[in-house]
């Protein structure tokens, strides 16, 4: 045990020595936004149940409670572009809109509180958001002391706007800006994602892990099936990169969850979430949980799945290799003992049909003499113990990945 904790320990401070030290996000941060669903909806009187309002918020705050969401994990609710009104008041704060938030944004707050959440907010680094609301650009010492002074928990800083060379110091401003509040406030950066098209050269991961909890680093996801590939394949290509400033307290963020809404098979959907799990990213679904289908709760929910993404090691899980047509992920998790990980793999299938996996144990660096106890995480079955030359086989679906653990056999 103590040789297990010893191995665990040194996982942590490899990845603690770059991360923003505010005490937050020491696992991937988990909850729902409004973005991919929502949007900027801001007409109540036509579209009254969907528009952003704080009745919005406080209707899926009550769906991930009372729908179990929040027994596996899912406790922020965020607030995303378009709560705010037209221009800041002659004080400089920005209050939110009057109509569709008419108790303010301490009240709404206060509401997830009391129901155990997290509360979330919005702002960008630019003059004005993506939808054209009064961003913070000017006003990040206002904003943070504003958000402290509302219980904010989880501020989205989006990157909307402003020149790629000024990114570094604007998310730096707003760093400093509220750690100087006496509230701590989990900090979602898009620095990277604001530096990606002209001056990628210039990202300094080291940099933005040591003012940001998350990081945004490639463009929006969509509910499309080619979204979701398009991400995939870049985080695959620059795996090392992220890999090497990934762990507890600093997180890179391939955007939400999409899982609940049209656009993607069942299949796919589970690719979305293992990928993601095997990536230890935040997992934060867009999606409205009034309308959310059974099967794809259960996808949303799969408490094994979500192990992998919380595992107490934080690895960033990497492509190993492409093999007979499928492309093989693994990550390092737990249980452990004093040389070994236990392994979860991720064997995706892009082909529109089923296809056979075939592959001895060993060269997927199974190779603990006890061997591993498998488990098919989505199916949820057990598919024995496997060591030595072994092979494993399984059928992987049309556009679709199953997703193993293979613990070691520790007794």
């Amino acid at each position: 045990m103590r040789a297990s904790l010893i191995v665990v320990a040194f996982y942590h401070l490899i990845q603690l020595s770059v991360a923003l030290n505010n005490g937050l996000a020491k696992k991937p941060p988990m909850g729902w936004n409004s973005w991919v669903r929502f949007l900027c909806e801001t007409d109540c009187v036509q579209n009254p149940n969907t528009c952003i309002s704080s009745k919005l918020y406080q209707t899926m705050a009550d769906f991930l409670i009372e729908e179990g969401y929040t027994d596996v994990g899912y406790t922020s609710v965020n607030v995303d572009d378009c709560w705010m009104s037209d221009a800041r008041n002659k004080e400089g704060t920005l209050p939110a809109n009057q109509t569709r938030f008419p108790d303010g944004i301490l009240a709404l707050a206060e509401f997830m509180h009391n129901r155990n959440l997290t509360f979330g907010i919005y702002q960008t680094v630019d003059t004005l958001t993506c939808q054209k609301y009064p961003g913070s650009f000017g006003h990040f010492k206002k904003d943070a002391e504003t958000f402290a002074k509302w219980h904010v928990d989880y501020l989205k800083l989006d990157s909307c706007g402003l020149n790629g060379t000024l990114m570094p110091r604007a998310y730096k401003t707003m760093g400093k800006a509220l750690n100087h509040t006496s509230r701590p406030i989990l900090y979602s950066c898009s620095w990277p994602l604001g530096m990606l098209d002209k001056y990628s050269e210039l990202i300094n991961y080291t940099e933005i892990a040591a003012y940001c909890n998350t990081w945004r680093n490639y463009y929006d996801v969509l509910p499309e099936w080619d979204t979701i590939l398009r991400i995939i394949d870049w985080y695959t290509l620059q795996q090392n990169t992220l890999a090497a400033v990934h762990g507890p307290g600093a997180w890179n963020d391939p955007d939400m969850i999409v899982v609940g809404n049209p656009g993607l098979t069942d299949d796919q959907a589970r690719v979305q979430m293992t990928l993601w799990s095997i990536w230890s990213a935040p997992l934060i679904m867009s999606n409205d949980l009034r309308l959310v289908t059974a099967s794809q709760k259960a996808i949303l929910t799969n408490k094994d799945v979500i192990a992998i993404d919380q595992d107490e090691l934080a690895n960033f899980g990497k492509h190993l290799f492409f093999l007979d047509g499928f492309d093989v992920y693994r990550k390092n998790v737990t249980p452990v003992n004093a040389q070994e990980t236990s392994l979860a793999f991720g064997i995706l299938n892009r082909y529109n049909k089923s296809r056979p996996f075939h592959a001895p144990i060993s060269i997927l660096g199974m190779r603990s003499e006890k061997g591993y106890h498998v488990k098919d995480l989505w199916a949820g079955t057990d598919l024995g113990l496997f060591k030595g030359e072994e092979n494993i086989s399984f059928s992987v679906p049309a556009t679709g990945i199953t997703f193993i653990k293979a613990e070691l056999d520790n007794r």
